[in-house]
């Protein structure tokens, strides 16, 4: 039996969702580009699916453009926003980013752009002060993620939106790991730019969606087609946009499920801690998802602790997954000085809407062993 704990890294697509995109990998499978009826019926489902998402996001569906997913959408806004307004050279982001993100200003600086980095605490939160000192008459952007993909830790978006917004900066937030697990409305929070991806939520992997608020005017990010209102050439993926749009429908049905998930993730961490010695919750100090969970063991590795629970069948993360299979502590931990003997011996353990008490019960049953075996084998904590 498998018991999936890795949902950060990506999730389960519902059955709503393929049932939704069988047809348009079948017998509706007309180019949406197209004027006969099964051209039609695919553009028909494209506007459909971008009123669902538009209706999550709680914007306009003209507001919506469909991409390939989260890197896709913050490569999209940085490019985008960099060759938009020449005269702002100066981006401002947080040292948790995404590494996407970490990427992208990699590249701007090699541009000539100039990035400001923005540290934590030890708990990830973000200092609302420096974000204020930091931007500049020159800022082109303020690019912040909802909730941080490895310890879940929210940032104060009402907050940060009155302090960028005060100051005439444009604000993208990166929203990938928020979606579904935190409530979101672009209606009342005046962000410019907003990304999501499709996988994060039930969806299909490969699709996405990035929010570019009404009067803004971004340069395309591919160029080939009208597609996109001109915006994102190439013929589009039907059947995962179908899919994105019956996932979206279903965070709306499913946030008032969030809070009885929240619940089996901190009777997951009061047993941990009550069953075992050593172990340090990261970012237990601030508001974090409701299904995350960080946490730190002492005197061994990480990842002798993914392995030993994958060889039971139980999925969970070192980390961001992508920066599996690093031996050094995760950009995330050591912004939030993490201490080392706990940084290197942390999991992420991250549910969904389908994680069941039982299946949590059987981890609980089996974690203290193998926490006990581990640090039996190894050298620097036997006496």
């Amino acid at each position: 039996m498998i018991i999936y704990l890795d949902n950060n890294a990506t999730t389960r697509m519902a059955p709503e969702v393929l049932a939704a995109m069988l047809p348009f990998l079948q017998e509706s499978y007309g180019n949406a580009g197209s004027a006969h009826v099964l051209g039609l019926l695919s553009e028909g489902a494209l506007v459909q699916s971008r009123e669902q998402v538009a209706a999550m996001l709680g914007c306009s569906p003209a507001e919506v453009l469909f991409n390939s997913g989260g890197t896709e959408g913050i490569n999209h806004t940085f490019r985008g926003v960099f060759e938009a307004f020449p005269n702002q050279r100066h981006f401002i982001i947080s040292a948790v980013e995404h590494p996407a993100v970490l990427a992208v200003c990699e590249w701007l600086k090699s541009q000539g752009a100039e990035v400001t980095s923005l540290g934590v605490d030890r708990d990830g939160q973000l200092d609302l002060a420096a974000l204020a000192a930091s931007i500049r008459p020159d800022t082109a952007l303020v690019s912040l993620m909802a909730a941080n993909n490895e310890s879940g830790v929210l940032f104060p978006l009402d907050k940060v939106v009155q302090l960028v917004k005060g100051k005439g900066a444009l604000l993208h937030v990166d929203a990938t790991q928020s979606i579904g697990k935190a409530p979101l409305d672009l209606a009342t929070l005046p962000i410019d730019l907003l990304n999501v991806s499709g996988h994060k939520f039930h969806g299909p992997k490969g699709t996405g969606a990035l929010f570019i608020r009404r009067g803004l005017r971004l340069k395309p990010f591919m160029l080939g087609g009208h597609q996109e209102r001109g915006r994102r050439g190439g013929t589009e993926n039907v059947p995962g946009i179908v899919g994105l749009g019956k996932a979206s429908e279903m965070v709306l049905a499913h946030l008032p499920q969030v809070a009885a998930m929240g619940g089996l993730r901190d009777h997951f961490e009061s047993a941990i801690r009550d069953s075992i010695k050593g172990v340090h919750l990261h970012g237990a100090g601030a508001p974090r998802l409701p299904n995350t969970s960080f946490m730190g063991f002492q005197g061994l590795e990480g990842e002798a602790l993914l392995m030993k629970l994958s060889e039971r069948g139980v999925c969970v993360s070192t980390g961001s997954a992508c920066t599996t299979g690093q031996k050094e502590p995760s950009h995330v931990l050591r912004a939030m000085s993490a201490p080392k003997e706990f940084a290197l011996g942390t999991i992420r353990i991250s549910l969904c809407r389908y994680t069941t008490r039982d299946e949590i019960q059987t981890v609980l049953e089996m974690l203290p062993g193998i926490v006990e075996d581990l640090r039996g084998s190894n050298p620097f904590t036997r006496a």
